[in-house]
């Protein structure tokens, strides 16, 4: 099979930082009282900051879906990086901790969202595919997560993955999704870095102090290119471009995939010593 290419890549290697951060970079997400959401064409992916008061605001139906409501022919993974809140979806309540996380099926409807507390705002990441069959919604505990120890303290990587969301521990349609933590003084993360062709990807950065950003490696391995990020910022991963970071000290971030294959090790590694 020969794979046909897309000119979007040769395209995006051509932009200034400008046209780098409008392509690929997703801010002003996350507004007391609000809900901002972005649809990236690639997978047909929306990515969303939802920060509720304590009243219940509704999961908003843009009229760019076509749809009855949201999730109507959508599934959505769902963490929480701010203090704890609630959601409702087909009437039922899941309460929902710092990193926890929401695995919401195909058909659910009814969804709101709320904080448990006005001075300690939830703070709900919201990623959607499309699905072609409906699974049972689940909630993920962050504390129960089992997590993965990755790299070294002398290799400045030393790292916690946490898999929430996965085809391992239940179904999904297209959904996998996690956090990874970085340990006090280390700053890299995915390091070699890699591709996966059948799969988007999505990060959200948090947890960075105030004055500090990350250095997001993208691009293809043979021209690399970078964006700063910072907190609460997200970044749109296309399948032919590589993903690492390098920070201005430790934080942690939100992935999320979709696409054809849910498979965690289908990747691509590229050797360090082959980027350029």
């Amino acid at each position: 099979m020969e794979i046909h290419d897309s000119a979007y890549k040769q395209f995006a290697s051509g932009l200034g930082t400008e046209g780098l951060r409008r392509e690929f970079l997703v801010s002003g997400l996350f507004y007391r009282g609000e809900a901002h959401f972005r649809y990236w064409e690639t997978d047909r992916t929306v990515v969303g900051g939802i920060c509720p008061g304590t009243a219940a605001m509704a999961l908003p139906n843009s009229a760019g879906l076509r749809s009855a409501h949201f999730l109507e022919r959508r599934e959505a993974g769902i963490v929480n990086i701010g203090g704890p809140g609630l959601v409702r979806a087909e009437g039922a309540e899941y309460r929902l901790g710092n990193l926890d996380a929401l695995y919401l099926g195909r058909g659910s409807d009814g969804v709101s969202f709320a904080s448990a507390s006005e001075s300690e705002p939830a703070q709900f990441w919201l990623l959607s595919y499309p699905a072609h069959a409906k699974h049972p919604s689940r909630h993920v505990a962050f504390l129960e997560a089992n997590g993965e120890k990755l790299g070294s303290g002398d290799g400045a990587n030393e790292r916690t993955l946490y898999k929430l969301i996965h085809a391992g521990a239940f179904p999904t349609c297209q959904i996998v999704m996690g956090v990874t933590r970085l340990a006090p003084g280390s700053v890299w993360n995915t390091m070699p870095p890699h591709t996966h062709l059948r799969r988007s990807e999505v990060y959200l950065y948090f947890g960075l102090q105030p004055g500090s950003a990350v250095f997001h490696l993208m691009g293809t391995p043979a021209e690399t290119r970078h964006l700063v990020v910072r907190q609460a910022e997200a970044v749109l991963s296309p399948p032919w471009s590589i993903h690492s970071g390098v920070g201005t000290g430790n934080y942690s971030f939100v992935w999320g995939m979709g696409g054809e294959n849910q498979e965690f090790a289908d990747m691509d590694r590229t050797d360090i010593d082959k980027l350029l």
